[in-house]
């Protein structure tokens, strides 16, 4: 009936997440709330690795993208479940490292790492830094030949492919700001700069070729222009490079409505691709990275709200405002996000009263979903926005000066806070 697995109706009519009354999680932790279903997300973790072993006999690592959603808890789960990492920022380096995550399975990504953020991942031994750009690589091989070290990278490469989702979210065409664009020659160059410097140790190349993305063509060609090049690299510098990074941004349901195809589809797919076309290529068969991100939480989250004022314009609209909006949940004012919205206390209820549903945000364009169908509601019921685990938290603001809202893990129906919700306290602190 919903988009997950983990969400339910109970029998007060209630809606439920990983067992749990979310009508009774609100009166506890408050509203806005994230509430994400642990056994879900380490149910995804776990198929990721599996399909790993499955697909490419254990010669690969699933990294999970942490930005989709970082925090200490997030990657203690990861970690407990056997995946590596993947980091954008010195803040998600340190969250990991926080919670000693292994370093040696961290990649740090990233167009425009600063100066000190490639210090830091240097002093802290992450397995890979994928190098976005000549200034970086420079900058890299200086700071290793300054510590004595050698540095393990892959080179971020893009592909051409158009990944068919929106054009935000594109991220492997020759119009972007991440990676070396082959048809240029720029990513060539790349590698011969890679393999000249001192400091560097070139294992392979990285991809992404966008987000949210349905259909299984862009990947599998994806996995071929790479496997084409890294042919390129070996016939024009006598280097084989023996690690290949295919990215993620496998799609969700965010509607009932959308189709996703089945990670294990695109896994056994593309592993069949590329065990085939290295083999027609004369090349080994690369160790495998795959960065799944939302695919592992995004489904396994959602938000809650308590409805305030409900005003209908006559012949235009009804708005149900809720306390949250823009500073929660940016993604409908970015992206037009679509999602589906439950009233909790009254899920067993129709869906059949079409309202557009408001943050509090003094901004025209604070609105989470418009002209959606809900139930029809009044002011202190509770809604619940589906879908809302990945790029929700990891985006929040403090527009307005509004603290962010807490972070509940429920597992086997009971629920702890993972993240505290921020105070007024919190967002004077650092002012002075």
């Amino acid at each position: 009936m919903y988009v997950s697995d983990c969400i339910d109706i109970n029998a007060k009519g209630h809606l439920t997440i990983g067992g749990a009354d979310t009508v009774e999680l609100a009166e506890k932790f408050g509203t806005p709330a994230y509430v994400l279903d642990e056994d879900e997300i380490r149910k995804n973790c776990r198929a990721f690795v599996k399909s790993i072993d499955d697909n490419y006999n254990g010669n690969g690592l699933a990294l999970y993208a942490s930005k989709a959603l970082c925090c200490k808890e997030m990657c203690r789960i990861v970690k407990d479940e056997g995946m590596g990492l993947d980091v954008v920022s010195g803040g998600e380096l340190f969250t990991a490292l926080s919670v000693d995550f292994p370093a040696e399975k961290i990649c740090f990504h990233g167009n425009n790492k600063t100066y000190s953020e490639l210090v830091y991942a240097v002093d802290s031994g992450v397995g890979r830094v994928i190098v976005d750009n000549i200034t970086e690589l420079e900058t890299l091989n200086k700071i290793a030949a300054e510590k004595n070290k050698k540095v393990r990278i892959l080179l971020r490469i893009k592909p051409g492919i158009d990944a068919h989702t929106h054009d935000f979210i594109k991220t492997g065409q020759i119009d972007s700001k991440f990676g070396f664009a082959i048809e240029t020659g720029e990513a060539i160059e790349a590698v011969r700069l890679a393999l000249a410097s001192s400091n560097i140790d070139l294992s392979g190349l990285h991809c992404h070729i966008g987000s949210q993305i349905f259909e299984l063509d862009p990947f599998e060609l994806a996995a071929k222009v790479m496997l084409d090049f890294m042919l390129l690299v070996k016939n024009k510098t006598g280097a084989e490079l023996s690690e290949l990074n295919l990215g993620g941004g496998f799609g969700i349901k965010y509607l009932s409505s959308d189709s996703p195809r089945p990670f294990t589809e695109y896994m056994e797919r593309v592993s069949k691709v590329v065990k085939a076309y290295a083999g027609e290529l004369g090349l080994k068969v690369p160790f495998i990275y795959i960065e799944p991100g939302r695919s592992i939480v995004g489904a396994a989250g959602i938000t809650l709200y308590t409805v305030g004022a409900v005003k209908t314009i006559p012949n235009v609209r009804t708005y149900v405002s809720i306390d949250g909006g823009m500073g929660d949940n940016p993604r409908y004012i970015l992206y037009q996000a679509d999602y589906e919205i439950v009233c909790a206390n009254k899920a067993n209820r129709e869906r059949d009263f079409v309202a557009t549903v408001a943050g509090k945000c003094c901004e025209s364009g604070d609105l989470i979903q418009e002209n959606t169908k809900i139930q029809r509601v009044q002011p202190c019921d509770i809604l619940a926005v589906l879908s809302t685990g990945a790029y929700n938290y990891s985006m929040a603001s403090n527009y307005n000066r509004i603290p962010r809202p807490p972070i509940v893990m429920v597992q086997n129906g009971k629920a702890r806070l993972a993240v505290k919700g921020e105070t007024y306290e919190d967002i004077v602190r650092n002012d002075i």
